[in-house]
Parts: structure tokens; C-alpha cells; sequence
């Protein structure tokens, strides 16, 4: 995906939920903060969204724009509608999204996770997708493991998680 197919993305999510804010948790949020994000890191098709104000909504954006719909078969991209729950974020996430909003959007504005509360709940999830995912995000410089750890350290996880999180981080930076 890139940073227009999000934008067109935000647009239609924002049209269908009738919401002016469309959050942007999955994997694509990394275009929020860089437009231009390294090629490694823009596989997927899919953005993971869900209407701020209507959360509710979300279905709405999966039926219309969601895979296999008209719009995933004319543009090759589509919205997964999610429930805010479906990441584990760090303790702030909402004061650190990050927005787009310009012409393309069509007034409707884009708030994705910050890079690293992004990487945090790919290191919670832990599938190895998600952590070719931070490794990328490490290894182009686009995070940082200082603060990686003050993340995890403000996210509520199970004590049988926390360990296996900070290992993560820490091999990514080895």
C-alpha cells in the first residue's frame, strides 16, 4: 500500500461510517509518519481501521471496502474495519497519533498509531509477519529501542508476556 492508497482509504472509511476521524491501527499507520516508508515495510493490502467518533461502524467499512469487496477488486487494496481492542497500545497512544489529512483525504482526517506504539503491538502480537515487521522498522532506523522499552513498559501485558516483548525489542537491535 502507499501513502495515496491510505489516503483513499481514510477517505471511503470516513464516507461509509459518515465519521470525520478515522483511526489507522494496523501495519499501514507506518505511512502516517513516513510517507515515503521503506518498500520492506509496505506489504500489505490491507489498513486496519476503525471510526474515532462511531466506533461502532467499523463493520460498515468491512462489508463495503473490506476484502473481496467491489473496491479491494477495482483497486487491489482494502479496509479491514476493527475495534480498537484488536491492538495492544501503550499507555498516550491516542495523544501520539499521527494525522493526515489533505486533499485526498476529502476532509476526513487519518489518525495512525505513532511508530512505536505501532511496533509495540507487533512485538504483543508476536506473529512472525509482525516481527519482520519491527525487524524492517529497526533495521531502516525508524525506531528507536530507548524508547521501544519506556513503550512496553507503559502497556498492560499478562507477566508471561512482558519478558518475551523486551526480548523482541532487544533482538531487533542486536
Amino acid at each position: 500500500m502507499t501513502r495515496s492508497e491510505l489516503e483513499h482509504v481514510i477517505r471511503a472509511a470516513g464516507a461509509i461510517a459518515e465519521d470525520r476521524e478515522i483511526v489507522v491501527i494496523g501495519s499501514q499507520a507506518v505511512l502516517g509518519q513516513y510517507p515515503e516508508a521503506p518498500k520492506a515495510l509496505l506489504a500489505s493490502m490491507e489498513a486496519d481501521v476503525f471510526p474515532r467518533n462511531h466506533p461502532e461502524r467499523a463493520d460498515l467499512i468491512d462489508g463495503a471496502i473490506g476484502e473481496g469487496s467491489r473496491f479491494h477488486e477495482q483497486f487491489g487494496y482494502y479496509a479491514q474495519g476493527v475495534g480498537e481492542s484488536t491492538a495492544t497500545l501503550p499507555a498516550g497512544w491516542r495523544e501520539r497519533l499521527v494525522r493526515v489529512k489533505n486533499p485526498n483525504t476529502g476532509g476526513i482526517e487519518g489518525l495512525c498509531l505513532e511508530v512505536h506504539d505501532l511496533a509495540i503491538s507487533k512485538y504483543v502480537a508476536g506473529r512472525e509477519k509482525d516481527l519482520a515487521f519491527t525487524a524492517a522498522l529497526a533495521r531502516h532506523g525508524l525506531t528507536r529501542m530507548g524508547t521501544l522499552l519506556e513503550r512496553a513498559a507503559q502497556t498492560t501485558l499478562a507477566p508471561a508476556l512482558r519478558k518475551p516483548v523486551k526480548a523482541r525489542i532487544s533482538r531487533d537491535f542486536a
